[in-house]
């Protein structure tokens, strides 16, 4: 009994062994734990073979990040080398310059020495420090820095500065743009009983902007009993804010106390009124500005020394000044405002703003030259925005119209009202 339950058993096991072998052989299904096991181990595989590329990969954007940043570092470090050698060289060159200045010991070296003296210019001084001179202004050949020069009877230089505005003009440059000297005047600014100085220089510059007329750089050179000295603060304002257009507008702040930097700086139109701006009242009134809202055009004038300086605001009904212009640019004198419209000149559903007016500035000799000139402010998302295309193929005179020049705006831009 037992050997035959022994060989039954035995059978059983040839016989489950024998199919098994008859699955693998002939394609038949694998037992479901036997797959499993073959499915963990292939996919643990290619897991471990993503793994690998990944960090290769990975490897690659490190090394390719080291070089990028290898070769900015280097690019950097050249110019930082290149910044420092032209600063080296430009520290060079500002030395051997102010050797040749201050070796300058009698006024008949100057043009030896490489100064250009501006004859029609010298004028007698008195002086606390030196008693009395000449004061001798010239223009550096090379660098065409001006340098004031003082000298006595005998023509011994007693003193000399190059500490003016218009030889800081052209920032970080030894080379400035000084062409003349369109005035000088001698009075006591700061009321303290000595003669001051007030320059105007003329400058053009070889590129950019500026190359086809001459612009206007105001200095003021105070005396004490040490000589001259120079307050580049109070040079700066009288640049910045426009009151360069003559020796008198330079007088009017620094002796007067005259100022336009409110026209700048004022917040409402209130502080405006309060400080001698005075409104145009024919070209004033109300629009509705897409993105701006409702605001009123206040166009008007502030005088500093017979100088009408002329700008245009946007105000909000509770007068706070939302934008300002400023279309007369670097004109001296507004004498005629012939209109402003508020339209769409571009074509893009928003409302823009002209203004066609009429100007002067001096020219090579002092006298007024008339030139008017139309300026465009686009309304955009976020303000307006100065033409710098239009205007420049406008050309205008005193028989347009600031509607007839819409109308030619609006043809650049290939649209009219009618279309």
């Amino acid at each position: 009994m037992a050997d035959r339950v022994c060989g039954n058993g035995f059978r059983m096991k040839c016989i489950g062994l024998a199919f098994l072998l008859a699955c693998l052989f002939c394609g038949g299904a694998v037992p479901a734990h036997a797959e499993g096991r073959a499915g963990q181990e292939e996919q643990a595989g290619r897991a471990g073979q993503e793994e690998q590329a990944g960090r290769t990969e990975r490897t690659k954007e490190a090394k390719r990040e080291g070089q990028t940043e290898e070769t900015e570092r280097t690019e950097e470090t050249k110019r930082i080398e290149e910044t420092k050698q032209t600063e080296q060289e430009l520290a060079a060159e500002y030395r051997k310059y102010k050797r040749r200045l201050e070796g300058v010991e009698q006024q008949s070296d100057l043009t030896d020495s490489g100064f250009d003296v501006i004859e029609d210019q010298i004028f007698p001084l008195e002086t606390a420090c030196f008693g009395s001179v000449s004061l001798v202004p010239a223009i550096e050949e090379q660098y065409h820095r001006l340098v004031l020069f003082l000298t006595n009877e005998d023509g011994t230089v007693v003193y000399r500065t190059d500490e003016l505005a218009v030889n800081h003009w052209q920032e970080g440059k030894l080379k400035q743009t000084v062409q003349e000297i369109s005035a000088i005047s001698f009075l006591d600014l700061n009321h303290d009983g000595l003669s001051d100085i007030v320059l105007l220089a003329a400058c053009k510059n070889e590129d950019g902007a500026y190359t086809d007329r001459n612009y206007k750089v105001g200095d003021v050179l105070f005396q004490n009993e040490d000589g001259l000295y120079y307050d580049y603060r109070i040079s700066d304002r009288i640049n910045r804010f426009g009151m360069n257009q003559s020796a008198r507008s330079i007088i009017a702040h620094v002796r007067g106390g005259a100022s336009t930097e409110f026209l700048y700086t004022a917040s409402t139109k209130e502080e405006l009124l309060k400080n001698g701006f005075v409104v145009v009242t024919e070209q004033d009134y109300f629009r509705q500005f897409e993105k701006l809202g409702y605001l009123e055009v206040l166009p008007g004038t502030y005088t500093i020394a017979d100088y009408s300086v002329f700008m245009v605001y946007l105000v909000d009904e509770q007068g706070n000044i939302v934008w300002s212009f400023q279309p007369m640019g670097d004109f001296d004198n507004l004498y005629a405002l012939k209109g402003i419209v508020c339209t769409d000149i571009d074509g893009d559903g928003m409302k823009d703003l002209l203004v066609f007016a009429g100007y002067n500035y001096a020219d090579g000799y002092g006298a007024p030259v008339p030139e008017f000139a139309c300026r465009i402010y686009y309304q955009r998302t976020d303000g307006f925005e100065t033409d710098t295309e239009v205007t420049k193929k406008l050309s205008c005179g005193e028989e347009d119209t600031a509607a007839g020049l819409v109308e030619k705006a609006r043809a650049y831009w290939g649209w009219s009202k009618e279309t």
